[in-house]
């Protein structure tokens, strides 16, 4: 169980949180979770603050938010009523569904023929960030968080000072000198 993140409650966020577990899934954060389905151990989107980037001013989804999840909900009820599907009265529709369902699902909204298909991979693309670059956190501090992401993608963490140096050459050795002009940080003078 993935105890450190706080779960959402209202609808809204519940079905985001539910989306972003498909994109990226993680471990529940206790036996009841619904909106993280659990089918992967450690930290998935949800963990690594999909809900936070999505509701950033400077993404620009911020004011859609809503209105994007009751679509997905919408979606959701038509999907489970073609396939004979109940869905639990007391959880948002999409956050009803099995996870494989919501997969799916997702598969279908961001498929090359669906009419809203930008909608759908620009949540997605939200999703991935939040795990994968923290785009919405100081890397420093996400990495002595322990932000999931970049800790599974193996992101190495700064030097002492918060800059990071690389003093091995990622090919074995330098590919240019180093300008005489630069700067000891490496900014160009």
């Amino acid at each position: 169980m993935q105890p450190d993140f706080p779960e959402a409650t209202d609808p809204t966020s519940m079905t985001l949180e539910a989306f972003a577990d498909t994109i990226i899934p993680g471990e529940k954060r206790h036996r009841h979770d619904h909106a993280v389905a659990g089918v992967s151990a450690g930290g998935g989107a949800v963990a690594s603050g999909a809900l936070e980037l999505l509701r950033h001013p400077a993404g620009g989804l911020a004011d859609s938010l809503d209105g994007l999840a009751m679509m997905l909900n919408g979606h959701t009820q038509q999907y489970a009523a073609e396939r004979g599907l109940a869905l639990a009265d007391d959880l948002p529709p999409f956050v009803a569904l099995a996870f494989a369902d919501r997969t799916a699902l997702v598969a279908q909204l961001t498929g090359v023929d669906h009419p809203e298909k930008a909608l759908w991979v620009g949540m997605a693309l939200f999703s991935n960030m939040a795990f994968d670059s923290a785009a919405h956190l100081s890397t420093p501090d996400a990495l002595r968080d322990g932000h999931p992401g970049l800790l599974s993608i193996g992101y190495t963490a700064p030097d002492a000072d918060g800059a990071w140096r690389f003093p091995r050459f990622s090919y074995g050795r330098a590919l240019a000198d180093i300008h005489p002009n630069t700067t000891p940080t490496g900014s160009p003078a």
